[in-house]
């Protein structure tokens, strides 16, 4: 039965175990969702689908012909991932809890444990580190890739789904992309309206969602991919499902396992080692999907960074329906790059009126203060 770590912990005896699958966990969004399978020996051979059989309509006493399916063999190969925990002697009798210090020293362990597998499951490469595995990066078909642009493009949502629709069955588990992207993402949002929902996950964090669609912002997705004459600016989005024979699995042998080396020769240390026979297989290749070539989006702005001196206004969307506003045709803009504080509405005047750079002075006018200088003219 394929377990998510999650589920390991929970079945877990040993409390120090327990903890450090949970600190893993938690910095790797992805073990969150990813199933893992237990696997005996040292790889795993499976079977892909190539072609479905042929069906068809007969006529009655007519000849039945026959038709089979036919698949492809795969094998994906346990790799060993780990590090030791040296816990400092001295430090360890004269610390005012002992039990603090070993947890930290094992929970950074852990942590770098956690980052490792992240990085490798998106940019993993056994030409490159034979002692590793292949990431999604490598895993994914040429026939399941979406190009953004020929030479790269900001985010959009036509293509974010077309990425969606090339995953079958249903929708796709997760969308992974990196932070710079989801914030191309929410941009896209503000102007096309409310696509990005919010819900709590198991461990109390607020969770965005694209139609449903679970969003996971990790730093391993890089930001420096090139796509035609772009240069190393572009990035991707991936589309995951998890599952036997629908996506993606993760291989283990014995789970995640903590051992007692013991006092150390060389120094005055007592040294924990954490390990884990681990790998990644992808059972489907209808079950991943990426979206490459996007480019962050280019803020609009002119001045320095406390907000003085000339801005570029976007004009997008009426803003207030009272007579003083419809009368001069005031409407809604932004004002992006300049912090939260700056992202505010402002009111200015409509896009066909001559446009013009404007100070932060002139876009801090109000409603009240424009209503009130109109009914004075």
């Amino acid at each position: 039965m394929a377990l998510t770590q999650v589920e390991a912990a929970r079945l877990s005896n040993d409390m120090l175990v327990r903890g450090v699958i949970d600190t893993i966990v938690k910095d790797s969004m992805i073990l969150q969702f990813l199933p893992f399978m237990d696997v005996t020996g040292t790889s795993v051979r499976y079977t892909r689908e190539a072609t479905m059989p042929a069906a068809a309509f007969y006529a009655p006493l007519g000849t039945w012909s026959e038709a089979t399916p036919t698949f492809t063999s795969h094998t994906a190969n346990l790799t060993i991932l780990g590090g030791d925990a040296d816990i400092d002697n001295f430090l360890q009798v004269t610390y005012a809890d002992t039990n603090d210090l070993e947890a930290e020293v094992i929970a950074n362990r852990a942590k770098a444990i956690a980052h490792k597998f992240n990085d490798t499951f998106v940019s993993g490469d056994i030409t490159g580190d034979a002692n590793s595995f292949d990431g999604i990066r490598k895993l994914i078909p040429v026939g399941q890739t979406v190009d953004q642009a020929t030479n790269g493009a900001t985010i959009s949502l036509p293509k974010l789904d077309e990425l969606v629709d090339k995953v079958k069955p249903g929708k796709p588990d997760v969308l992974l992309m990196s932070r710079r992207t989801r914030r191309g993402l929410k941009q896209a949002r503000r102007i096309a309206g409310p696509v990005i929902e919010n819900h709590v996950d198991q461990f109390g964090q607020q969770v965005e969602t694209y139609d449903g669609i679970p969003i996971v912002a990790d730093d391993f997705v890089p930001d420096n991919e090139v796509q035609g004459t772009s240069g190393a600016v572009c990035s991707s989005v991936f589309a995951l499902k998890f599952g036997m024979s629908i996506g993606l699995m993760g291989l283990q042998h014995g789970g995640i396992t903590i051992e007692t080396v013991g006092e150390l020769e060389t120094k005055d240390a007592t040294r924990h080692r954490i390990k884990w026979y681990t790998g990644l297989a992808l059972m489907s290749e209808l079950g991943v999907a990426r979206l490459r070539g996007i480019i962050a989006r280019r803020a609009r702005v002119s001045g320095n960074e406390r907000g003085e001196g000339p801005v570029d206004i976007r004009v997008h969307r009426p803003l207030c329906v009272c007579g003083p506003c419809v009368s001069e045709g005031f409407r809604m803009a932004t004002v992006p790059g300049r912090g939260d504080r700056f992202r505010a509405p402002r009111l200015v005047r409509p896009a066909r009126l001559a446009p013009r750079r404007r100070t932060r002075s002139t876009i801090r006018q109000s409603c009240a203060a424009r209503s009130a200088g109109l009914r004075a003219r």
